[in-house]
């Protein structure tokens, strides 16, 4: 039991440090949990999955005043019901393609080898959306036009792939569309809250058989330490990428991606 406590933390950190980074959340705990043995065959993949909503409580947590100020405003403020709605239309691709493709990512996509392969290659997008040179357009994530919020939605679809990321590839996409740096970063939290919330509650339903007492207790370890961590990172992140960019998690995600691939290839 207390190796059991100890993979939790672990993971819970793992999980509250890269949420809302673009490394690929996913993707770290995967690696995590093959190179450390911290895999379990019949819960190891729905543990990581569900503790992500401590860190998606820690986001809400943050995001609270602002998230209410939304709700009391949605019919009487046009800017908020815009908001709201665009935020929805942004989640609808993600909601459409997880629900029928859930299986074949759980058993297909979950694969280290290509989980390597995707943190190379999404280093190398960050390193040259970097180095572009864009004229953004939008400086508040609340402005993107709707038909903007549902293309950036699209392009999250590709983070159904391990080892992209969810914030790599929102981030990535509202940059293209004409975001600046710290309003794409933020347009990735507010679309982390319905994404990240609807894939813990599809996945816990699909999974709630596997559940039991002894589970329930790594879950809420593995979900504090996971809120404590992400609450941390989200307070940092937007001032980080403002002054700094993103070149620190590109060659963090081409780093683990290459020490991955020579372990696997070493049999590790």
């Amino acid at each position: 039991m207390i190796l059991d406590v100890i993979k939790a933390i672990i993971l819970g950190i793992v999980e509250g440090l890269t949420e809302f980074i673009p490394v690929s959340s996913t993707g770290h705990l995967l690696l995590v949990e093959r190179f450390f043995g911290f895999a379990d065959e019949d819960f190891g993949k729905t543990f990581a999955v569900l503790i992500q909503f401590g860190a998606i409580l820690a986001l809400l947590s943050i995001y609270f005043f602002r998230l209410w100020h939304l709700l009391i405003g949605f019919f009487s403020d046009p800017g908020a019901r815009r908001f709201v709605i665009g935020v929805l239309l942004a989640f609808l691709p993600a909601a459409v393609v997880g629900a029928l493709a859930h299986d074949f990512i759980k058993s297909v996509l979950f694969n280290e080898w290509l989980i390597c392969f995707m943190l190379i290659a999404g280093g190398a997008v960050l390193l040259w959306i970097d180095m572009l040179d864009l004229k953004p357009r939008y400086h508040d994530a609340t402005k993107f036009t709707l038909p903007m919020y549902f293309a950036i939605g699209i392009v999250q679809c590709a983070a159904m792939v391990p080892g992209v990321s969810r914030s790599g590839a929102t981030i990535v996409g509202a940059m293209l569309l004409g975001a600046d740096r710290r309003s794409a970063a933020e347009f990735s939290f507010w679309l982390a809250m319905p994404t990240m919330a609807g894939a813990f509650a599809y996945d816990l339903y699909k999974s709630h058989a596997q559940m039991s007492s002894g589970h329930s207790v790594l879950i809420a370890i593995g979900f504090a330490v996971s809120f404590v961590c992400a609450w941390i990172v989200v307070k940092t992140f937007l001032g980080y990428v403002q002054r700094h960019g993103f070149a620190l998690f590109a060659w963090w995600r081409v780093v683990v991606g290459t020490l991955g691939l020579s372990a696997l290839a070493l049999g590790a």
